[in-house]
Parts: C-alpha cells; sequence; structure tokens
C-alpha cells in the first residue's frame, strides 16, 4: 500500500462495489466504479499532455480511451480492470526489473561501510570506510569483506573473489600480496596496509560502474516507445472498423480493452536490465545499456596489442651493453630512468633491474614523452631511454638491433653515447585465439590491430592470430583515426592503457581490460572487464546479442498476441471484460519472455571460459602497484 497506494485503492473500490453489487444496489456500484475509472483517466490524460507538449508520443491515449469507452458503453467492470492495469504496470515492472537486476543489486548491498583500523596503541577503532587513509593498518575479522584495497600484513590467507572475478574458488594470498575490495575475508582474521582510499579501490570502483549503468536508458528502449505511434494508430483504426462495421459502440470499447502497451512499456527495459545483470555476473559491467544494443550490432573489433592480445606481462629475456658500459651497470641505469615512465615496459625493467639487486637512483629532472621513451639524469649521467629514433637524436651512434620475431627491445645512451639495448618478450594471451575465431562466428566481419609497437615485433603476433590488418607505430591521435574512419560499424574497441583512453572514448563501444589496467582507459570505456580474460570480450558480444533478440521477440510477441485478440474482439467474439483479463496475461507473457535475458549468453561466456584464465585467477590478481602503459611501445 506505501509503495503502490493506487493498486491498493483499486482493489480497494473493487471489493467495495462488488459488495453493493452483490447486496441489490448495482447502480451505486457503476457510479462508484464509473467515477473512479474517469478520475484515473484524467490523470493519465494530464500526463498525456505534459508528454506531448515534451515532444513524446506515449501510450497513455490508448489506455484514457479504452476507460472512458467502456464507461461510456456501460462495460465499468472491465474499466476497473484497466485501471487495475494500468495502476499494476509500474508494480509489475518493479517486480521484472528487481528479478532481472538482482546481480546489479548484490553488488551494491555489499559495499564495505566501515573498517576496523588498528591504532598505533594496539586499539582497534571502527571507522567509515570514507576515512580509511593509504598507509592505515587494518584488521579484517573472519567472513567480512575487505574494505579497501591493501597489501596483506599478516602470513597466509584465503580470500573468496568470486563478486570481483566470478572465479568461485577461494584464493590465497601471502604476506606482500595484493588485495582487492570486496574480496571477502576466509576463516581467520587477517590485517592489511591500505594501499588506496575507498573511492579509488576496485569493488568502489566497480559499484560507481553499476550505478551509472542501472540508471541508463538503452537505444531499443527508446526505439520501443517510438513503436507507441503506430501502435496505436493500428489499435484505434480496428477499433473504428469495428465499431463502423457493426454499428456497435460495444466494439470500439472491446477492441481498445485489448490493445495493451505493456509489451513496449516493459519488455525492453527489463530484458536489458537482466542483460546487463548477466554480464555483471560474469566479470563484465556494462556502464550504460545502450552498449549492449550496439555490441549486439557490431561488425568491427579493434584490438590493441600489450596487455589486450598479450599477457602485459613482458619479461627482460636479455641486457645488450655496447663497449665501456658493463651489463649490471647499464640495467640499473635504464630501471632507474624507468621508473619515471608510465609505459608497461617500464615497469617490467624497473622490476628486473630490482630484482637483479640493484637499488635504484632516483632523478629530479625525469621527462617522458609519451610513447617514444624518457629521459633523466641520475647518478649524474644523462641517460635516454626509448624508440631508437627518440634515442637517436641523443646518440648519433645508434646501431639497430635486429630481434626475433614478437621481441620489443628498448635502446638506451648515456652522456650522448650509445649504450645498449634491453630485449623484452610478452607473450600473446593462450585465450586470443579462441576469442577472435569466437568473435567471428558472432558475425565480426573485421578485426584489426593498432598498436605504437613496430612491426617486427606487433606483425608476427597478429599474424599468428590470423589478424590481417595492422597499424603499427601509432600514437593516440593515429588510434584515433583509424578507429573513427573503420567501416563496417559499429566499431569496438578493445585496450587497457592510458594512451587508449582517447580511442576508448571515439569508439561505438570502448571496451577496457579493467582487472590490472588504467583508471583512465576504464573510465572513457563503455564496457570494463574485470577479470583478466579477454575472452569475456566474445562473451559481452555475445550476451549483447541475446540480449537484444530476447527484448525483440517479447516486444513483437506482445504486439503479435495483442492485434490477434483485438481482430476476435472486431468481431464481436471477446466479451470487455474477458479481454481486459486477457490483456493481462498478455503483459505477464512479454514480461516473462523479457527475463529471459537474465541467462543471456550463459553458455557462450561459460565456454570460452579457459583454464588458463581461471588458473591465473586462482593465483589471484596482480597487484595494482604496476604502472599502466601512456605509450604503446619502446621498442623497435
Amino acid at each position: 500500500m506505501r509503495r503502490f497506494p493506487l493498486v491498493a485503492l483499486t482493489i480497494a473500490v473493487g471489493i467495495v462495489a462488488g459488495a453493493l453489487a452483490l447486496t441489490g444496489l448495482e447502480p451505486a456500484a457503476r457510479w462508484l466504479i464509473s467515477l473512479y475509472a474517469l478520475g484515473i483517466a484524467a490523470l493519465e490524460a494530464v500526463h498525456m499532455v505534459r508528454g506531448l507538449l515534451a515532444r513524446q508520443f506515449g501510450l497513455d491515449i490508448l489506455a484514457v480511451t479504452a476507460i472512458v469507452a467502456t464507461v461510456v458503453v456501460g462495460e465499468y467492470w472491465a474499466s476497473l480492470v484497466i485501471v487495475l492495469m494500468l495502476t499494476g504496470g509500474e508494480a509489475l515492472e518493479v517486480a521484472a526489473a528487481g528479478r532481472a537486476q538482482r546481480e546489479l543489486r548484490a553488488l551494491l548491498d555489499r559495499v564495505p561501510q566501515q573498517a576496523h583500523r588498528v591504532e598505533s596503541t594496539g586499539e582497534v577503532v571502527d571507522v567509515p570506510v570514507d576515512e580509511v587513509r593509504i598507509g592505515d593498518r587494518l584488521l579484517v575479522r573472519p567472513a567480512e569483506i575487505v574494505p579497501v584495497d591493501g597489501e596483506l600484513a599478516s602470513g597466509r590467507a584465503s580470500f573468496d573473489e568470486s563478486s570481483l572475478t566470478g572465479e568461485s574458488m577461494p584464493v590465497d594470498k601471502a604476506a606482500g600480496d595484493a588485495v582487492l575490495s570486496g574480496a571477502v575475508n576466509g576463516s581467520g582474521a587477517v590485517e592489511l596496509i591500505a594501499t588506496a582510499l575507498a573511492e579509488d579501490s576496485q569493488y568502489q570502483r566497480i559499484v560507481s560502474l553499476v550505478r551509472d549503468a542501472a540508471g541508463s536508458k538503452a537505444p531499443l528502449v527508446r526505439l520501443a516507445d517510438r513503436y507507441a505511434l503506430p501502435f496505436t494508430a493500428v489499435s484505434l483504426g480496428i477499433a473504428g472498423l469495428a465499431w463502423a462495421l457493426s454499428g456497435d459502440p460495444v466494439r470500439f470499447a472491446e477492441v481498445l480493452v485489448v490493445a495493451t502497451p505493456c509489451p513496449l512499456l516493459i519488455a525492453a527495459p527489463v530484458a536489458f536490465m537482466g542483460g546487463m545483470s548477466s554480464a555483471a555476473k560474469r566479470g563484465i559491467v556494462m556502464k550504460n545499456a545502450g552498449s549492449l544494443e550496439k555490441l549486439a550490432r557490431a561488425r568491427t573489433v579493434a584490438f590493441d596489442k600489450t596487455g589486450t592480445l598479450t599477457g602485459g606481462r613482458p619479461e627482460v629475456v636479455g641486457v645488450h651493453a655496447e663497449p665501456g658500459f658493463a651489463s649490471e651497470e647499464l640495467l640499473r641505469l635504464v630501471g632507474s630512468v624507468e621508473q619515471y615512465s608510465s609505459h608497461v615496459l617500464a615497469a617490467s625493467i624497473a622490476t628486473a633491474a630490482t630484482d637483479a639487486g640493484a637499488l635504484l637512483f632516483s632523478s629530479d629532472d625525469a621527462d617522458e614523452v609519451a610513447t617514444f621513451g624518457v629521459a633523466a639524469t641520475v647518478n649524474g649521467r644523462r641517460v635516454v631511454v626509448g624508440k631508437p629514433s627518440f634515442v637517436a637524436e641523443h646518440a648519433p651512434d645508434l646501431a639497430v638491433r635486429t630481434v626475433e620475431s614478437g621481441e620489443a627491445v628498448v635502446y638506451a645512451a648515456v652522456d650522448g653515447r650509445f649504450a645498449g639495448v634491453l630485449v623484452l618478450r610478452d607473450e600473446v594471451r593462450p585465450e586470443a585465439a579462441a576469442t577472435l575465431d569466437a568473435l567471428q562466428s558472432l558475425g565480426i566481419e573485421r578485426m584489426i590491430m593498432v598498436t605504437g609497437d613496430v612491426e617486427s615485433t606487433a606483425g608476427p603476433i597478429a599474424r599468428g592470430l590470423g589478424i590481417t590488418e595492422l597499424h603499427t607505430e601509432c600514437l593516440p591521435g593515429d588510434k584515433v583515426r583509424i578507429i573513427r574512419d573503420a567501416q563496417p560499424r559499429p566499431v569496438v574497441m578493445v585496450g587497457d592503457g592510458v594512451n587508449d583512453a582517447p580511442v576508448l572514448a571515439v569508439s561505438d563501444v570502448g571496451i577496457a581490460m579493467g582487472a590490472k589496467g588504467s583508471t583512465a582507459a576504464s573510465e572513457s570505456a563503455d564496457v570494463v572487464i574485470l577479470i583478466d580474460d579477454i575472452a569475456r570480450v566474445a562473451g559481452a558480444v555475445a550476451i549483447g546479442q541475446r540480449t537484444v533478440r530476447i527484448a525483440l521477440q517479447s516486444i513483437w510477441l506482445g504486439i503479435v498476441i495483442s492485434v490477434a485478440l483485438m481482430l476476435i474482439a472486431a468481431v464481436g467474439l471477446l466479451p470487455a471484460i474477458i479481454g481486459a483479463a486477457l490483456q493481462e496475461v498478455v503483459d505477464l507473457v512479454a514480461i516473462v519472455g523479457a527475463l529471459r535475458a537474465v541467462r543471456a549468453g550463459e553458455a557462450r561466456v561459460r565456454g570460452l571460459d579457459s583454464p588458463v584464465a581461471r588458473s591465473d585467477r586462482e593465483a589471484g590478481p596482480e597487484p595494482e602497484g604496476s604502472r599502466p602503459a601512456s605509450g604503446e611501445t619502446a621498442s623497435a
């Protein structure tokens, strides 16, 4: 009664009118229902006029006309059923949408509100999660949700990360490992050091995306709204023709009674909420419902290379110093400079240097040129690292090195002399080939790789995956131009780095590999994949296609049944009261059909979930301390 007072009032009017009719006061029952129904019609008419003034043509005119017509011809019980349909339509939509949004709501309901902070005295104090600061020591009790991203300070622990990754198996962690907010602690209390504020933590970022997504409206939903005009015209046409041919105004009312608008009003929104819920359950967050509709029609998919088609974990496999430089010295100098770069290769080189026991030097004048390289003064020496063309500007004696297929080379100059190269290798994701095959089977006609790498590095990877269209040495602006001009459309762009943010924003659907990619890329994208598994790209397309198919099926099923009932009513075979009851059946059929989208694409996503991807998740996510890429490569 509190949430839907008009539904309760309609039922109460029906009960009172029924009691009056049973006691012989049928005229009083007729007047009660008629006046109430006309009052509801007047309210709907006000909404209709407001919509028309805002240039929004809706389906209110059918409902208003049907109520007035049934009252005028004396079918007042039918008018009450129509009013119940109108007032109960919102309740049906809320119930259906609630079922469709179950997975999305589950995320929102689990947002941590408090954290147990361990003070310097050893006292544990409960504080709002927004007051947690980086470096705070936090206690997480058994079965509690981790409030912010942190680093495990205890020995070993087990965490349930299913709400983040979809992986049902617990993930074991050791001291020093990264722990993401939203994970559920196991059976023992643990302590962790906060590494991010609440608003910047993984789970809160997911929740923010979900909140935005839940309030969006898909283009197909707006398209369903546009069906209102032809559907209304057809309904009024059939009703008018039935009246004209029979000479009986009751036929007009009987036809309009079954001209139900609910398949148009409810089916599409429920289907899209179901599709978004299905995607969220599988680690794919749609930031707006329109992305589902575009994914369903996608014909071109473009990929970044590093961190997208490859694992994004390049390893230094060789250090080749020029005469006059030692390999250990070169690795230390390059690693010291690369710690000031945001490139994905830079993080690998700095890590390799520290793993080799080198203490990295600091710099006060580091300067990075995106996608080309970085220069800095370390330990009194001027070091330039990056692509050969960039380094050659500072070291004319640079010699380009020939490398094996798929290897990346970082060049270095020290004090104006060519000092040597570092060779890195980044392996192709094991699920990449199957993902591309799946996309082709889903109707993708064209696949592109756009990368900052040179052809010698990117070419073997593209050819190995069967990608025939390759664009190399691309700056962020080049990627934007290529994707903006790409045909056929819609175009999907998949990336993970800072330099991918612009192209993700201009593509029809931008998909960010957000498991360990940059925040900038995730914010620019329309879809964020929270699991480090590129197979989810094909899963997102499959979910989009099935969701749109279900939405259209539900809409047209409702329309076809409504038109059939109108034709039956037009020949006088469907009394108004029975037609009003059947109208509710049509609504339920459309809604139940739309709810199938809750399981949209499930088989496709499950089939693409590679064993390697599962084992990676069981090992836990990569620490988020690695810097995202701002340039595609610094290699030759």
